[in-house]
């Protein structure tokens, strides 16, 4: 017997979309799916936010406030 062993699940990441403050003083970024508002603004700074992609670790947002688009 092995104690301390736990089967571990695989990790699954693929391609997601970001969303990257713009401010130089802040390093703030939130995945798309959740995103609350049209447009993409800081929760931090405030400052506007632009798009990107990175691998991540998938994580779904069940979230009633997220909608699909």
């Amino acid at each position: 017997m092995a104690f301390g062993k736990k089967n571990q699940d695989e990790i699954v990441e693929e391609e997601t979309k970001i969303w990257v403050c713009t401010s130089e003083d802040c390093n703030c970024w939130m995945r798309d799916n959740f995103r609350t508002e049209e447009k993409a603004i800081c929760p931090m700074c405030s400052s506007e936010m632009k798009e990107e992609s990175k691998v991540l670790q998938v994580v779904n947002n069940n979230s009633l406030y997220y909608k699909e688009k």
